[in-house]
């Protein structure tokens, strides 16, 4: 399942792959264990007269490949998302499966849909080698049992994800059609989000329905839909939220939101710039006209409290690539960069490089939850 998420939570690093930290949160071996206690008696129905040692044995094995066809599936979304230029922060295995978080939204809908299929292409292709070797093999046999099963469970890691809901990959892919037909990402993020809420209500139903019709699974069921629609509703709510939240305000311009921007001579005492900002974004620049940063007013009362006469640029924040923004830049583009960057300021320039403004990230999402 791949996701645009920025909380950091904790967990063992494994390793990393082509620079990926690989990270098993705790939640991981609580499945695991569900795993091979579910699973355990199951190998004796499938091979009669297993010994129960290796009963547990192989209930152990099939956690630890179902744990290995999780991280493949994952690193198809990796694979794809840095073949876009889509940078990853980190792949997680946790209870019901796994999260490749990607750093930037993809920008265009064949970027979302190709980083979307990849996992589940992963799940596909591994599912088709397995049992081929099941095929291959004589049925009955212990390790017949642990090949056909693990087939099977990566045809079941395929068929979910590819569910037409968000968090879903389905659900990506859902969105990356609609946003293609529209043109509106956010109308696709609603329609997929809609997808999610009726697969977790389909995985309720039939977990009832387990339950009236008295299934010999109906609590085993019960219990791993009921937690897996929760899942993927709270997945579906925080996806039409992280929407909203990178939606460029309805009927707000640029120019509405940024400051006037001053140019002052870096070696400015501090007190007098501060002053003399009166709530205008300043540029501090050196005395060879290149620009020392922006004056961060925060430090800068700091600073003249302690210091008035120090130089100003004591208290600027550089300006870097990823924190100038263009006049024309699509707003979308602007609100991507804004939460993605760590600054609470940026540079607006017109399209000869002229200071135009200032845009301040609390400015940004005041605008943004008013127009929620």
């Amino acid at each position: 399942m791949a996701a645009r998420i920025s909380e950091r939570e904790g967990g063992l690093l494994l390793f990393r792959v082509a620079g990926i930290p690989v990270v098993l949160a705790p939640s991981w071996w609580i499945g695991s264990a569900i795993v091979v206690a579910f699973y355990a008696p199951l190998v004796d129905d499938l091979a009669p007269g297993t010994p129960p040692g290796i009963g547990l044995l192989l209930a152990a094995l099939f956690a630890i490949f179902l744990g290995l066809s999780v991280l493949a599936h994952e690193l198809g979304h990796c694979v794809a998302a840095l073949r876009l230029g889509l940078p990853v922060r980190r792949l997680r295995l946790y209870l019901l499966g796994g999260l490749s978080e990607i750093m930037r939204t993809p920008g265009k809908p064949s970027h979302e849909g190709v980083v979307a299929g990849a996992g589940p292409i992963v799940s596909v292709a591994l599912a088709a080698i397995f049992g081929l070797g099941a095929l291959v093999m004589e049925p009955g046999d212990v390790v017949w049992v642990l090949v056909f099963q693990i087939a099977a469970a990566n045809v079941a890691v395929a068929v979910f994800n590819l569910l037409p809901g968000l968090p879903l990959d389905g659900g990506r892919i859902v969105r990356a059609g609609v946003w293609a037909m529209t043109g509106q990402r956010a109308m696709g993020t609603r329609v997929a989000v809609v997808g999610g809420f009726a697969v977790a209500i389909a995985l309720v139903a039939w977990a009832l329905y387990g339950v009236a019709e008295g299934a010999e699974d109906r609590w085993l069921r019960f219990g791993v839909c009921v937690l897996t629609a929760w899942v993927v509703v709270a997945g579906a709510r925080s996806e039409l939220a992280s929407e909203r939240r990178r939606t460029w305000p309805a009927g707000v311009t640029l120019s509405d939101l940024i400051l006037p921007v001053l140019q002052l001579p870096a070696e400015s005492p501090v007190a007098d710039a501060l002053s003399t900002s009166a709530g205008r974004g300043v540029v501090l620049v050196r005395a060879d006209g290149v620009a020392a940063g922006l004056l961060d007013t925060e430090l800068a009362r700091k600073l003249a409290a302690a210091s008035p006469f120090a130089p100003a640029e004591q208290a600027a924040e550089p300006i870097l690539p990823e924190t100038v923004l263009l006049a024309d830049e699509p707003g979308e583009e602007i609100v991507e960069r804004v939460q993605g960057t760590a600054a609470w300021q940026f540079l607006v320039v017109d399209l000869e490089g002229r200071p135009a403004g200032v845009l301040r990230r609390e400015d940004l999402r005041a605008a943004i939850e008013k127009g929620v």
